[in-house]
């Protein structure tokens, strides 16, 4: 990092975070102002930017939020949240920790089989009914459904937008993930449970009114239009078969998300302006800007400098290198987007596993997974999912500040990350 705009990029990309983390202005026009930037002292240029896919905008995640946007979008007008929502808290007898379980669960798991930012999309609508009908504040909800995305999204290869690049590089089956960190995901989700007892504590409040007016409630007379929900299930089933189906079919999900909205607006009778009214198209500009952003700090060397830092530390010690990789992929994947982070660190990694590991142990690669999709719960910028559950919080007039997420955020992941490394030392260390 001896040239100007390699520090250039740096004071950029730290300003920006400065003005999110402080919200003095929206999130969106920092990210764009940054990316803009960044573009204006040629830290990067258009060709990197909108074409590379090191260091460019990943549109195979801007795509797959486009669609699974509009699918959601069409679904809402059936009236199948609302369903789901009085159908759940009549299951939890609308005890609001119960309700909060009971999501937490449901997020965990669909976001193992789903990729997780899918599964917020989906279960964000019917938290947001939950809450409006039983008074509760949504803010802890939607949270804890963040963290338990991230959690659950942990345990397989399609689960989390990283693990796709982790599994791509290393050569890992979907069966490796499912023995090498299901157990554990499945650990942390109950582990989750008890810290939001905790942290949550004070929005736990019964209101029995409404809960008895919510319990005589028939979820079935929510339903608005019967075809169009049958429609919308047909095609969001074929669209989940396609993203499990990655592994065979080699289809991007961006790709199935996309023909699944195409074909689900050309067999229905939802009008096109009507999907296309319910994407989030602020949260889509802030993925743009903060891709370019971390892009500029690519090209000119910065997050390769610190990458090659971390690996002339690590050394030769595999323990050690394990939780340091750990614990720096756990930080840096709170500062920036996941993904791009693991973009970059995967062929350093990968070099590491054969001069550590002589090529034949995958713990490293555990290790980066693990930091990388845990350390993301720490800052609302740190995963792809965080960034739609605030869109959506915003869009419905209960948005969520940068320190609102963070103090909740740094304490799991602290404890998730911590629980992790017990979970390294023990199964690779002293076990094996």
């Amino acid at each position: 990092m001896n040239d100007w705009q390699s520090w250039a990029a740096i004071a950029i990309f730290a300003g920006t975070y400065t003005v999110i983390i402080g919200e003095w202005v929206h999130r969106v026009a920092a990210a764009l102002a940054g990316a803009g930037l960044m573009l204006a002292i040629r830290a990067t240029d258009d060709s990197s930017a909108f074409y590379s896919e090191r260091s460019g905008v990943d549109w195979n995640v801007v795509f797959l939020l486009l669609g699974m946007m509009m699918i959601v979008g069409v679904l809402k007008k059936t009236g199948m949240f609302e369903y789901l929502a009085i159908w759940a808290v009549k299951r939890a007898r609308a005890r609001p920790f119960r309700v909060m379980v009971m999501l937490i669960l449901i997020t965990a798991v669909a976001s193992a089989v789903l990729d997780n930012v899918t599964t917020v999309l989906l279960i964000a609508p019917v938290t947001l009914l939950v809450c409006e009908r039983l008074g509760l504040p949504v803010v802890p909800f939607l949270i804890a459904e963040v963290f338990a995305s991230n959690i659950g999204g942990t345990a397989t290869l399609v689960g989390d937008p990283p693990n796709i690049i982790i599994a791509s590089r290393a050569g890992l089956t979907f069966n490796d993930f499912l023995v090498h960190l299901a157990p554990l995901s499945a650990v942390l989700t109950v582990v989750l449970i008890g810290l939001s007892r905790f942290l949550f504590r004070t929005s736990f409040v019964y209101d029995e009114k409404r809960a008895e007016e919510v319990m005589a409630l028939e979820e079935r007379e929510a339903i608005r239009d019967p075809r169009l929900l049958i429609q919308g299930l047909a095609v969001l089933t074929v669209v989940v078969a396609g993203f499990v189906l990655h592994p065979v079919l080699h289809y991007e999900p961006s790709v199935v998300a996309l023909l699944g909205a195409g074909l689900l607006v050309a067999v229905s009778a939802a009008e096109t302006s009507d999907a296309l009214s319910e994407v989030e198209w602020p949260t889509l500009a802030f993925f743009a800007g903060l891709f370019i952003m971390v892009g500029g700090l690519i090209e000119t060397g910065v997050i390769s400098d610190v990458s090659q830092a971390l690996a002339d530390a690590i050394g030769g010690h595999e323990l050690g290198g394990s939780m340091l990789l750990l614990w720096a992929s756990a930080v840096f994947s709170g500062i920036v987007d996941n993904i791009p982070y693991v973009a970059t660190m995967a062929p350093i990694t990968s070099d590491l596993v054969r001069n550590v590991a002589g090529g034949d142990d995958h713990v490293l690669w555990w290790a980066l997974a693990l930091g990388a999709d845990l350390g993301g719960n720490a800052t609302p910028i740190g995963a792809s999912a965080n960034v739609v559950v605030l869109g959506i919080a915003e869009r419905n007039r209960t948005p969520i500040g940068f320190w609102e997420f963070t103090r909740y955020g740094l304490v799991v992941t602290a404890v998730t990350v911590g629980l992790s490394a017990g979970w390294i030392w023990l199964r690779y260390f002293v076990v094996a």
